[in-house]
């Protein structure tokens, strides 16, 4: 079980082999899954819409997001990962039924959250700059994500290792000349690298609300 959290949340446990500064991922588990060390990491976020059930992997969610900001997609695609099993035991969650808030206004994050949920378009997608954390420090103070589905509630929160300086230091910069576009863009395929290298469970805290 679980400690309870601020506001009588249920902080569910981080994996007790979660290494953050574990780059690699692992092999083929056999069924269609990466492997990170030894947690099944799946290819696709499964919804249901309606009569039919939809998949999408991180390269359909890059692609229907363009790819400039391919860190906000993999942080998009681990949320989902880790929060549709938790809001949605038996079954994947209706599409149309999940909302989401959020701190971050990252355009990537957003347009992997739209193709997967429609959220978006479906008025269901809120930028809440009051659930900013300012404690964490500037790099992860707006990386805080609420999932809700049905009567259920998750709050997540990139963990520790995952959002380096250098990306947030860089996106804030307001003219950036060509060395650092050229720097920004490498930092932030790393950065996607990062996150998706990791189980969703490694990469973000969750908590349940009462």
């Amino acid at each position: 079980m679980g400690s309870r959290g601020r506001h009588g949340s249920a902080i569910l446990p981080r994996p007790p082999d979660a290494l953050p500064n574990r780059l690699q991922i692992g092999g083929r588990d056999g069924r269609g899954s990466d492997t990170v060390g030894g947690v099944a990491s799946p290819e696709q976020i499964v919804v249901q819409d309606g009569a039919r059930r939809c998949g999408f992997g991180f390269d359909a969610m890059l692609d229907y997001h363009g790819g400039g900001s391919p860190a906000g997609v993999a942080h998009a695609f681990k949320i989902m990962e880790r929060a549709f099993p938790l809001l949605s035991e038996d079954s994947p969650p209706e599409r149309r039924q999940l909302s989401l808030r959020t701190a971050f206004a990252g355009p990537g994050a957003r347009d992997a959250f739209e193709l997967v949920t429609r959220a978006v378009t479906g008025d269901r997608y809120q930028l809440d700059a009051s659930l900013g954390r300012p404690e964490r420090g500037a790099t992860m103070e707006r990386f805080v994500f609420v999932v809700a589905y049905r009567d259920r509630e998750l709050t997540l929160s990139v963990r520790d290792g995952f959002v380096p300086d250098e990306l947030i230091e860089l996106a804030r910069v307001p003219d950036r000349d060509t060395e650092q576009e050229a720097r920004f863009a490498v930092v932030k395929a790393e950065a996607a690298e990062l996150v998706m290298a990791h189980s969703a469970a490694e990469v973000y805290d969750a908590a349940l609300a009462a």
